[in-house]
C-alpha cells in the first residue's frame, strides 16, 4: 500500500513537471516568455525533482526501530538490510536515501569530529571527512557487513568520551556503564549516510534511524534539524516494557507530543501471543496495553498502532499472508501511505498554486496587452478610412503626445529603480550572509569569554534576538519595496493602461517562525536556571554550532528567496513597459504609411486583422496549457493521485 501511494505520488510529481514543460513551450512560441518565466518554471521543476519526504524512526534502545525499518521498507530483498538482535544495534544516527549521482555505498563520519566546531550539516558538504564504504547490492554478505558498520563502538578514556560530550560524570547511569580501567563505550561513528537504491528512496524517500535517548540529546543535529523537520516521525516502544521515564522522557522533549504526522507503534506486540489463550483474550491484552500508553501519553487508542515487526518481517519474506495480519503490520502502512503522502502532496500542490497565479496571471497580462494594442490600430486605421490627410496628421500628432507621456512616466521609473536598488542594499544589510556571520563571531566569542552558566546563556540569548531583530527589518524593507513597486503598477495601468496586477508580496515570516522553533528547542535543553556541569557546557557550545548552522541553512533560503523576489517584482511591469513602447512605435508607423500612401490602408488592416486572429489562437492555446497545468495540480488530480485513480 505504502509502495503503491509513493508511486503515485512520484507519477503525480513527474505529470506537473511535464504539463510545467508543456506551458513553457507555449509561453515561448506565443513570445511571452522572459527570463524571470523560464527561471520560475525551471524552480518549480527543480523542487518536483528534489522533493524529499523524511520518515524518522525514534525510540529507546532495544524497541525494534531498526527491525521495523526492515519490515516496512525492506521486506523485499529477502533479508535483514539494518543490522537487528537483542540489546543496541543502531550506535548513530543513520540517514537512508538516494543520490543518483552517487554509487550505491555508506558514508561514515568518524567520532572523532565531534571535537570540531561544524555540524552534521556542515561536514554534509565536505565529502573528504567522511569514510566511504561501497555496497555490492549482488553480495548479501557484503551488504549485511557494511550495514554492521552502524553498530559499532569502541572504548575510550572517560577525558576523551566527555570531550566529545558523550560522558557526564554526575549521570548515575554513565557512571554505570565506566569499564573497570575507567573507559566507556562510545559509537566508532558520529553519523552514517547511507545511498541505497530502494525503488521508494529512488522516488525520494528519506528514512531516519536513531540511536537511543542519550544519544539523541547528545547529538544536536538529530534535535535540532532531522527530527523537528521530519515530516513523519514514528515513536517505537515495546509491548513487552510498555511505556518507562526514558520513553516520556524521549517523546516529550524531542518528539514534542502528539501532531501532525507523529504516530506511536507499540512494537513486539508477539511477546503477548499466547497459545493457553484464545485469540480474543490475546486481542484484549494488547488492546489493554494499547490504552494504556494512550493514556501516558495523552493519545486516543487509535493513535497507537501495535505490531510484530520482527513477524512482519518473516511473514512478508516466506509470504505467508496470516502470520502477516497477526503481524498487524499492514494497518500501520496503510495508515503511513493515508497521512504522510497525501499531507506531503496537499504542501507541495499549495505552494505550486500560488507561483502558478503569478506566472500564469502575467503571461495572460502580456497576450492581453498585445491583443488590446492591435485592436486599437485596427480600429484607428478603420477610423481613417475617407478621412482627408489632415485627420491623419492630428492622429500622428495625438501619438506623439502619447509617447511623450509615456516617457515622462519612464523617467519616473527611472528614480524608482534607484530607490529600489537602495533598498535592496538595505535587505541585504541586516538579511546577508557576512552580517549573520558577523553575529555568529560575536556569540562564540561572547561564549568562550564567560565563565558562568548565566552568561552562556545570555550569549545565545542575544544572538537569537539580533537575529529576530535582522529578520524583521529585512521585512520591513521588503514591504516597503512591495508598497513601493504597488504605487508604481497602479500609475502605469492607470495613466496608460497597461494591464498589469499588483506585484506579489514577500513575507518573511515563514523564516521566522523556523528561527523562533530552534530557539524553542535550544531554551527547551539550556533554558533552565541550574547551574551547568562541565560536560553540559561542552554539551550546549556544540548545541550553539549546530544552532549556526541551522540558522545559516534558514538565512540561505531567505537570501534566495529574496534575490529571487527582487529580480521578477519588476519583470511583469517592465515586460509590459517595452510592449507597449513596441505598440507604439508600430500604431505610429503604421498611420505614417497611410499617410504616405493611402493605398496601403487596406492592406494595414488586412495585416492587423490575421495577427488579432493569430494572438486569439495564441490566447485560447494558452488558455488551454494553462488549464491543463491547472488541472494537473488541482486537489481532485491530488485526490485520484492517493486514492489510485490514473488522472494522467
Amino acid at each position: 500500500m505504502l509502495t503503491e501511494t509513493f508511486n503515485r505520488y512520484s507519477s503525480w510529481r513527474s505529470a506537473v513537471s511535464a504539463a510545467l514543460e508543456d506551458y513553457r513551450h507555449g509561453i515561448d512560441h506565443a513570445d511571452v516568455s522572459d527570463a524571470a518565466s523560464h527561471a520560475g518554471i525551471s524552480q518549480m521543476q527543480a523542487r518536483l525533482a528534489d522533493d524529499r519526504l523524511t520518515v524518522a524512526f525514534v525510540a529507546e534502545f532495544s524497541r525494534g526501530k531498526s527491525e521495523l525499518i526492515n519490515a516496512i521498507f525492506f521486506a523485499d530483498y529477502g533479508q535483514r538490510i539494518l543490522p537487528s538482535s537483542a540489546g543496541r544495534t543502531t550506535m548513530c544516527p543513520t540517514e537512508l536515501q538516494y543520490d543518483e549521482r552517487l554509487p550505491p555505498c555508506i558514508r561514515l563520519l568518524p567520532i572523532e569530529t565531534r571535537a570540531d566546531a561544524r555540524s552534521i550539516a556542515d561536514f554534509k558538504t565536505l565529502p573528504e571527512a567522511w569514510q566511504v564504504l561501497p555496497l555490492e547490492l549482488a553480495s548479501a554478505e557484503s551488504m549485511r557487513e557494511a550495514f554492521r558498520q552502524v553498530s559499532l563502538t569502541r572504548r575510550v578514556p572517560v577525558a576523551q568520551a566527555s570531550a566529545y560530550g558523550l560522558f557526564d560524570a554526575d549521570d548515575p547511569e554513565a557512571v554505570r556503564s565506566l569499564d573497570a580501567d575507567g573507559t566507556v563505550e562510545i559509537s566508532l561513528w558520529r553519523h552514517a549516510l547511507v545511498n541505497f537504491p530502494h525503488p521508494l528512496l529512488k522516488q525520494g524517500l528519506v528514512i531516519i534511524d536513531t540511536p537511543g535517548l542519550n544519544a539523541i540529546g547528545s547529538e544536536p543535529e538529530l534535535t535540532l534539524n532531522l527530527i523537528p523537520n521530519a515530516h513523519a516521525v514514528l515513536f517505537v516502544l515495546a509491548a513487552d516494557t510498555g511505556v518507562t521515564k526514558s520513553d516520556i522522557a524521549l517523546w516529550r522533549d524531542h518528539i514534542g507530543g502528539a501532531g501532525a504526522g507523529r504516530m506511536v507503534v507499540l512494537n513486539k506486540i508477539d511477546s503477548m501471543w499466547d497459545e493457553l489463550r484464545t485469540g480474543a483474550e490475546v486481542d484484549q491484552q494488547i488492546a489493554s496495553q494499547a490504552a494504556a500508553v494512550a493514556q501516558v501519553l495523552e493519545l486516543t487508542p487509535a493513535q497507537i498502532f501495535p505490531v510484530s515487526a520482527q513477524k512482519g518481517l518473516v511473514a512478508k519474506i516466506q509470504k505467508d499472508a496470516l502470520l502477516l495480519e497477526k503481524s498487524r503490520l499492514p494497518a500501520l502502512e496503510d495508515a503511513l501511505s493515508r497521512q504522510l503522502v497525501p499531507a506531503r502532496q496537499d504542501i507541495v500542490r499549495r505552494q505550486l498554486v500560488q507561483e502558478l497565479d503569478v506566472l500564469c496571471a502575467s503571461r495572460r497580462a502580456l497576450i492581453d496587452a498585445r491583443l488590446r494594442n492591435v485592436v486599437e490600430q485596427l480600429f484607428e486605421l478603420k477610423s481613417l478610412r475617407g478621412k482627408n490627410q489632415k485627420i491623419v496628421l492630428h492622429m500622428m500628432a495625438r501619438i506623439d503626445i502619447e509617447k511623450k507621456e509615456f516617457d515622462d512616466s519612464l523617467y519616473k521609473l527611472q528614480a524608482t529603480r534607484a530607490v529600489f536598488a537602495r533598498l535592496s542594499d538595505e535587505v541585504f544589510a541586516s538579511l546577508g550572509m557576512s552580517t549573520l556571520n558577523r553575529d555568529i563571531r560575536v556569540a562564540r566569542e561572547a561564549m568562550d569569554d564567560s565563565f558562568f552558566s548565566s552568561g552562556l546563556r545570555q550569549a545565545v540569548r542575544q544572538f537569537f534576538q539580533q537575529v529576530h531583530a535582522n529578520l524583521i527589518l529585512s521585512g520591513q524593507k521588503t514591504d516597503e519595496i512591495g508598497e513601493m513597486m504597488t504605487v508604481m503598477y497602479r500609475k502605469f495601468s492607470t495613466e496608460h493602461g497597461l494591464a498589469v496586477s499588483t506585484p506579489m508580496p514577500l513575507s518573511l515570516d515563514k523564516y521566522r517562525r523556523e528561527i523562533m522553533a530552534i530557539d524553542a528547542i535550544y531554551q527547551k535543553q539550556f533554558g533552565a536556571a541550574a547551574i551547568l556541569t562541565t560536560p553540559q557546557v561542552s554539551l550546549m557550545q556544540k548545541f550553539f554550532d549546530s544552532i549556526a548552522s541551522r540558522v545559516k541553512q534558514s538565512f540561505v533560503l531567505a537570501n534566495r528567496d529574496v534575490e529571487t523576489w527582487l529580480k521578477v517584482v519588476m519583470a511583469p511591469l517592465e515586460a509590459q513597459i517595452q510592449e507597449h513602447k513596441e505598440q507604439l512605435r508600430r500604431r505610429k508607423q503604421s498611420i505614417e504609411r497611410v499617410h504616405l500612401a493611402t493605398g496601403s490602408l487596406e492592406e494595414k488592416v488586412q495585416v492587423l486583422e490575421s495577427l488579432q486572429a493569430e494572438l486569439d489562437g495564441q490566447k485560447a492555446e494558452l488558455g488551454r496549457l494553462e488549464a491543463a497545468l491547472r488541472q494537473t495540480v488541482s486537489p481532485a488530480a491530488v485526490a485520484d493521485a492517493s486514492s489510485g485513480v490514473a488522472a494522467w
